[in-house]
């Protein structure tokens, strides 16, 4: 299967602005790097005058600084990363004091629309996801319980040689044929995690064709006989993706990562599933309830 991601804007991109009350900002600070040294200084020198413009209209600066920053949250603005710019930055951009920024963007963090991570930055929430791990973890019963829509894509499915920490964990002897299923996992069309899934090719020979059929891990398994199944442990990590997560999941690849390693179970105790899943760390944090 084809998936389409996101492309950093080239140095030919199309320069958009911000129109709001006769006031043009740029959308982003890194456009005046693309921009003539003689351009850039009237750009600037405009956005100077328009502060003072919005100075004088007597509505409070952090606001006015907030309701920009909302509406280019809106228009994903801030790239795959979705970070804002650092404090100094903003604080250039539109002519006014740290304090004045951080105010803003505390109003921000107020609306859960940004989340402030000490030594990183402020990253934009949505598409944030506090992923619930108990004895029964379902990918899409976690999305819909935050009102939103899960979807997943398919990416392969085929038989290899368990490698040897898939064959550890499904208690086989390595080398045995595994089933390895890939899927992106998706929450309102955000992609927001990427897994590979692993069963006993042995145990379930058919299951290739009927997931295929429905689409689903869950209603395959139970095809196949396995009414349910449980969380036995689940392992989780961070650390950077290499070339092809940092493809799958639309991020750069100084992106950190979440990988959670986990093994699911029958109702006899004997692993039927080993999943490993990566997510990108500011879109999604595992709770454990006790």
């Amino acid at each position: 299967m084809h998936c389409s991601r996101s492309r950093p804007p080239s140095s030919t991109s199309i320069i958009k602005y911000r129109c709001l009350d006769n006031i043009m900002l740029s959308s982003q600070p890194w456009i005046c790097k693309e921009l003539s040294s003689a351009f850039r200084n009237e750009h600037l020198a405009r956005i100077a005058t328009d502060m003072n413009m919005i100075r004088a209209e007597g509505v409070t600066l952090w606001r006015q600084i907030a309701e920009v920053l909302r509406d280019e949250i809106g228009r994903k603005l801030f790239g795959a990363a979705g970070r804002l710019p650092p404090e100094k930055e903003l604080a250039a951009r539109f002519g006014v004091n740290r304090h004045t920024v951080r105010r803003a963007i505390a109003e921000l963090e107020t609306e859960g629309l940004v989340r402030t991570e000490h030594g990183r930055g402020t990253f934009v929430l949505e598409g944030f996801i506090d992923y619930q791990l108990g004895k029964r973890t379902r990918f899409s019963e976690n999305i819909r319980r935050l009102n939103m829509e899960p979807s997943r894509e398919v990416l392969q499915i085929f038989c290899e040689p368990a490698p040897a920490n898939v064959a550890k964990a499904l208690g086989l002897k390595r080398g045995s044929d595994v089933i390895h299923l890939e899927t992106r996992s998706l929450a309102n069309r955000e992609v927001n995690s990427l897994a590979s899934h692993y069963f006993s090719a042995r145990r379930f020979p058919d299951l290739i064709t009927v997931f295929e059929k429905e689409s689903s891990i869950t209603k395959a398994l139970k095809k196949l006989g396995v009414a349910d199944y449980l969380r036995k442990r689940t392992a989780i990590t961070g650390r950077m993706p290499d070339a092809y997560e940092a493809r799958q999941l639309e991020i750069p690849k100084n992106q950190p990562v979440l990988v959670a390693e986990a093994v699911n179970v029958d109702a006899n105790g004997k692993p039927l599933e080993f999943c490993i899943s990566r997510s990108p760390a500011n879109r999604r944090q595992f709770v454990v309830e006790t």
